[in-house]
């Protein structure tokens, strides 16, 4: 930063040691137009003053020269001076010239370098005007930097500024009288800091650590490095260059840096880790686009080499001798050496040896010592096997053989990816065999025999033989058995002839017995042996069913099917014979038949309508040599469906008989059962009577609408009074008065009138003619059909019905009373325009009068036109009088 000028100084300067750029953005600069910069009166040797906006005067330039050789003019517009200068009135300006090589196209751009900024009003030429400032850098933090002269309105800085601290200020200028007029708005100046490169660029680390594979290709991506810069961006001072300064070890040269991006490749593919595995690099980052005056810093690279597998395991040694005694078991025999370049203990360092030819007995075995990575030759244990048949392996006999030579083969864990064409480093291996003085040898270890089943009891055969393996003879070698499970035979000490203690079965065992043989010498040296007894099957096990109990559901199948084996071998075995066991005339032949199905199996069926329950049946099955036996099945014919629907039956029919036979628990069972329902039978007759006895007469809401009034009149008779509240009958000269359970008017006819309204069902009125116009109501019944016949006459009928006709009134009078007083009314209750209708016969008129269902006319006619109808009304009116 260049110095600027105290307060008061003749230099004019800015501020003491500071390189600072005022832009006071009050105008907008044209390209190629003079561009305007404010420094100190003085300047020091490369030292940046400001920055010029080369792309707004010419683009495609490709050429940037500054006509005064004391300025330097770099890419982005940045301008430096080569040597101290002082400003003066001759040192003023400065030309920059703009070139395209190609078009020969030229531009200039002038620079005025001024020394002093001002603040300056237009109405100081009418009024004395008083300049200040406010703001930060001024009363506000960072205070006291900017102070205004309040006379000539000449601005300066007092003291340096950092750029990444303070980017740039916003102060606001008044202009005022002495009196404290303000004839001008005030003015806001923008001062923005010009960037000085002044902070060096920064590795984000001291020292990176990166990795590759050795034997990588040229070109594959090691890392990349970065750095960061407090300059401002997108100018020289933060365009950084990436360079490697140094390599160690510095020969060859296998590493290359992309200078803008910093990422680090190879340059060769000869990296070798058995060689070199580490390489160092001083590595170098400036800003300033790499410039020799730009500013730099260094770091640490350190690149190790990974390891693959391109080497492989080679034996020290192509061959090996090694010996061993006979009859050793789980024995370390060798150890052989590999050596392999790759790194250790990793799966390229690790070997894995593998025999090629030699063992095809399986008497050795090879295992990688996980330290030393060599390969430890062992004889293999000899496990026991007590199971015949089975697969073993015999240990190292020297009788058979005295010498064994092995050929092993060694690889990596990993796969190999070098170049050599042999993927497999190959030695040999010769085991001497010594011989030992060895106990009895029982070979082979599992010996057999053949037994036919059931042979007499103490029966002889040969046994187990061992020997001397040095002699080759069994002489002085004493036996005796280690297991026997069933206890079925005894072995002889001296020569191991077995004897047979208990019937041999070959069922129970398989068709194969086996124990185990102990064999010792004189000097109690012992081998062990296993001595299998195959047992040769005889016929001596007739077929049997095994399934004893068939279920037979009788509303879905007539039969079942039953199904025999035969233990013994195939040869005593199927074809069978199914017969059911019983003479000619038995119940059995007479109740069930037996079909063949198959060589194993037949189809049971019931010949007659049999009872359920529980059967007995013999059924003998034959095998093909004629060995039978007998089986009792149980058969239970079922009510079901499927077998697991039914139920077990107990045994409750004799064989043969389909008689039910009930127990005294069954038969008291039964009378206790018909017991209780005549009980429930009393209860229930006894409560019905007392509840017909006890129980009101009701009439049911809906009565009005179920009653028929049967009536042979069309018209009110002459000694009728209707009234339409109580809805009440008057009779005129009548001797009797009781009416049961009725509404309705009485008919004249011959001096006698009858009533009814009765509820529900069909219904029959007859006319009960009696002297001295007398009637009685003989029953008054609800529901099912009621008739009114002619009645006897008495007391005791008139008040019957006059309790009657009392329930039935006091129910009915509410609810007829108020159904006729809206009976004339439609649904808005007003006078209804079709109940008050006058009926007229064709060409005269209607002796009944109106027929309207309120109608009050009083007047008597004459019904004698009833007599008269023609044969169509005469139909109808038959019809209504028999319902």
């Amino acid at each position: 930063m260049a110095p600027a000028r105290a307060p008061g100084s003749p230099s004019g300067a800015l501020c003491r040691q500071l390189l600072l750029t005022l832009a006071i953005l009050t105008f907008a600069c044209d390209a190629c137009k003079t561009v305007t910069l404010h420094v100190p009166a003085k300047l020091d040797a490369e030292k940046f003053i400001g920055r010029v906006n080369l792309k707004e005067c010419f683009k495609s330039a490709t050429l940037i020269h500054s006509r005064d050789p004391d300025f330097q003019i770099l890419e982005d517009g940045s301008v430096y001076t080569t040597h101290a200068i002082l400003l003066s009135s001759e040192k003023s300006s400065f030309t920059i010239l703009l070139s395209n090589t190609e078009t020969h196209e030229e531009k200039e751009i002038l620079v005025l370098l001024e020394h002093q900024t001002k603040i300056q009003s237009d109405t100081a030429q009418n009024y004395t005007i008083y300049y200040s400032i406010s703001g930060p850098g001024v009363d506000k933090e960072p205070r006291n930097l900017f102070y205004v002269e309040r006379d000539t309105g000449n601005l300066f800085c007092t003291r340096p500024v950092d750029r990444e601290t303070y980017p740039s200020f916003e102060l606001v200028a008044f202009a005022t009288t002495p009196d404290g007029y303000t004839p001008e708005y005030p003015l806001t100046l923008l001062i923005r800091i010009e960037d000085e490169n002044d902070n060096y660029p920064i590795f984000t680390e001291t020292n990176y650590i990166f990795k590759v594979f050795e034997n990588s290709k040229v070109g594959t991506t090691v890392g990349q490095v970065c750095a960061t810069d407090k300059d401002e961006p997108d100018t020289l001072h933060t365009r950084l260059r990436y360079s490697i300064i140094e390599q160690f070890p510095a020969s060859p040269t296998l590493f290359s840096m992309h200078p803008t991006t910093g990422v680090i490749t190879t340059t060769s593919s000869q990296l070798d880790r058995e060689l070199i595995d580490k390489y160092q690099l001083k590595i170098k980052v400036q800003d300033m686009d790499g410039q020799y005056f730009g500013l730099q810093t260094t770091a640490a690279c350190v690149i190790n080499i990974e390891d693959v597998n391109d080497n492989l395991p080679t034996f020290t040694r192509s061959s090996y001798v090694a010996s061993v005694e006979e009859n050793r078991i789980d024995v370390e025999v060798l150890r052989v050496a590999v050596q392999d370049k790759d790194l250790i203990h990793t799966a390229n360092w690790r070997a894995n040896y593998t025999f090629l030819k030699g063992n095809e007995d399986g008497n050795f075995k090879i295992v990688t010592d996980s330290q030393t990575n060599e390969g430890v030759l062992y004889v293999v244990k000899w496990d026991d096997c007590t199971r015949f048949g089975e697969h073993f392996e015999k240990p190292l006999n020297y009788e058979e053989k005295q010498q064994l030579t092995l050929q092993i083969g060694a690889v990596n864990e990993a796969p190999y990816i070098g170049t050599s064409r042999s993927t497999m480093n190959m030695a040999t291996v010769t085991v001497n065999v010594q011989n030992q003085d060895e106990g009895p040898e029982c070979d082979p270890r599992v010996q057999t025999v053949r037994i036919r089943e059931n042979v007499p009891v103490g029966t002889k055969n040969v046994g187990y033989k061992a020997y001397d393996p040095e002699t080759r003879s069994s002489s002085g070698i004493r036996y005796m058995k280690s297991s026997d499970p069933e206890g079925w035979v005894d072995v002889d000490e001296n020569s191991g002839v077995i004897t047979i203690l208990k019937r041999l079965d070959r069922e129970a065992r398989s068709g194969v017995y086996n124990i185990s043989i102990l064999a010792s010498d004189k000097d109690g040296r012992t081998c062990n042996g296993v001595l299998g007894i195959i047992l040769e099957d005889v016929n001596d096990n007739g077929p049997v069913i095994r399934q004893r109990t068939v279920i037979i559901c009788k509303t879905v199948m007539s039969s079942a099917e039953i199904v025999a084996v035969d233990p013994d071998e195939p040869i005593h075995g199927p074809p069978f014979d199914f017969s059911l066991e019983g003479v000619l005339d038995s119940e059995v032949l007479r109740m069930w038949r037996l079909t063949k199905v198959n060589d194993t199996a037949a189809r049971l069926s019931y010949l007659n309508d049999l009872q359920f329950g529980k059967y007995t049946v013999p059924v003998r099955v034959t095998d093909r040599l004629g060995q039978s036996l007998v089986t009792q099945l149980d058969v239970i014919l079922c009510d079901c469906v499927t077998p697991n629907d039914c139920r077990t039956y107990e045994p409750r029919l004799r064989p043969g008989n389909g008689e039910v036979i009930l127990g005294k628990w069954a038969i008291l069972a039964i009378l206790l059962g018909i017991a209780l329902l005549f009980c429930i039978l009393f209860t229930l007759v006894c409560g019905a009577t007392t509840g017909a006895a006890k129980k009101p007469k009701v009439f049911p809401d809906d009565l009005a609408q179920q009653n028929l009034i049967v009536s042979n009149t069309e018209a009110p008779g002459d000694d009728k009074v209707y009234s339409t509240n109580g809805f009440t009958t008057h009779a005129v000269g009548g001797s009797a008065q009781g009416i049961c359970g009725t509404l309705g008017s009485r008919v004249k006819s011959g001096g006698q009138e009858t009533i009814e309204m009765v509820k529900g069902g069909h219904q029959t009125m007859e006319s009960c003619q009696e002297a001295g116009h007398h009637h009685t109501l003989e029953r008054c019944k609800e529901g099912g059909q009621h008739t009114l016949d002619s009645c006897r006459g008495g007391p005791t009928a008139t008040d019957n019905c006059k309790y009657t006709y009392s329930e039935w009134y006091t129910y009915t009078q509410p609810r007829l009373g108020e159904k006729v007083q809206q009976c004339d009314r439609d649904n808005t209750h007003m006078q209804a325009q079709d109940y008050v209708l006058s009926y007229n016969y064709e060409g005269r008129g209607s002796a009944a009068g109106s027929v309207g269902c309120c109608s009050e006319r009083q007047e008597e006619d004459g019904l004698e036109f009833l007599d008269h109808l023609g044969p169509k009304f005469r139909t109808l009116a038959e019809t209504c009088m028999k319902r």
